[in-house]
């Protein structure tokens, strides 16, 4: 089969022929259809000091996919040969006190697929049957090839009540634009997203979340303002990982207000810790996809009327994952999908 594969330690991927995997005990073999790019795998594709430090190649990469089962091994009840599904990439161990206790998204031992353990993007994926995700027959394939971003933001966004409340996203990246989509659609009063990208920030616009800030060029205080606000921000959602953007998340939030954090920085950050104190602020890191809480609540979202297909601007065929790339790290797109039946 092919394979978009981190053939050597260094920058770029080969597409390449390599076996197809079989289905071990407990395992289903999948038929990939779509694959959604990430920004790990724009990390693995750049061969940063984060990819230095966590992949070891040769390694297929990707973990964001939908396709069709077309093998099951011995033992498997989970889903069946037909069915379409997408998968949760993070394979946990099962036995620690956290998965045995249900909170599998806390396993101290999880493995990454496309980072410790062979990817997606590839036209056959192997992956333990109870991390796939069934979908009905007629899902979108690109909403369902990003289910796991999706699931991030869901994640985020559902960590602290927002009906009623003033909602402030950093990060008008895909996951941040799901989040902005699903707390409007729960319920919150006001939704303002910030950026430094007037073109994600325009596709903010697109997808009717009217109230945007490019943070380089206006004020966020004016903007709240015009809407009214006597007070700081109810709830904020980080989804940027930029330092700059969580120090202006604290100093906008009201007394009381409640913080999430889901982007990564890539540097130490400083925190104003005596507004935090003061201020009694709450700020909860999170990670991945409760599992499988969130891929429920996902497809309950779905399923109700929220519309993530506009999030995904870009559909190329899978030789031309180079060009996919470049766009995810030109920052001109929204989701890049690549497809893996053409």
């Amino acid at each position: 089969m092919k394979a978009l594969l981190k053939s050597t330690a260094g920058p770029g991927l080969d597409l390449a022929d390599v076996p197809v995997p079989q289905a071990g005990p407990g395992e289903a073999l999948v038929r990939v259809l779509r694959t959604g790019i990430c920004g790990t795998d724009l990390h693995i594709e750049r061969w940063d000091s984060w990819a230095r430090a966590h992949v070891r190649p040769p390694l297929i990469v990707g973990h964001e996919f939908v396709g069709e089962v077309v093998a099951v091994g011995a033992g498997v009840r989970a889903v069946q040969v037909g069915e379409l599904v997408s998968g949760e990439g993070h394979i946990v161990c099962e036995r620690c006190r956290h998965c045995r206790a249900g909170r599998r998204h806390l396993c101290p031992h999880t493995e990454g697929i496309g980072v410790q353990r062979a990817g997606a993007f590839a036209e056959y994926v192997a992956m333990p049957a109870g991390n796939l995700w069934r979908h009905p027959e007629d899902v979108d394939l690109d909403v369902a090839a990003i289910f796991d971003p999706l699931g991030n933001a869901v994640h985020t966004a559902f960590q602290f009540p927002v009906h009623g409340e003033d909602v402030l996203i950093s990060g008008a990246g895909p996951i941040g634009l799901m989040a902005g989509l699903i707390v409007r659609s729960v319920g919150a009063r006001n939704v303002v997203i910030t950026d430094v990208n007037d073109y994600r920030l325009a596709l903010a616009r697109t997808l009717g979340l009217d109230h945007t800030v490019n943070v380089t060029t206006g004020r966020l205080a004016d903007l709240r303002d015009r809407l009214g606000m006597t007070e700081g921000f109810d709830v904020g959602l980080e989804m940027s990982g930029q330092p700059a953007a969580l120090s202006s998340m604290i100093g906008a939030m009201t007394n009381g207000g409640r913080i999430a954090l889901l982007g990564l920085p890539t540097e130490q950050v400083a925190v104003d810790w005596s507004a935090i104190v003061l201020r009694m602020l709450t700020l909860q890191g999170v990670y991945g996809r409760e599992m499988f809480e969130t891929w429920y609540q996902a497809s309950v979202l779905v399923a109700r009327g929220i519309d993530i297909s506009p999030v995904v601007t870009h559909r190329l065929p899978a030789r031309d994952h180079a060009e996919a790339f470049a766009t995810v790290g030109g920052g001109h797109c929204g989701k890049v999908i690549l497809d893996w039946t053409r």
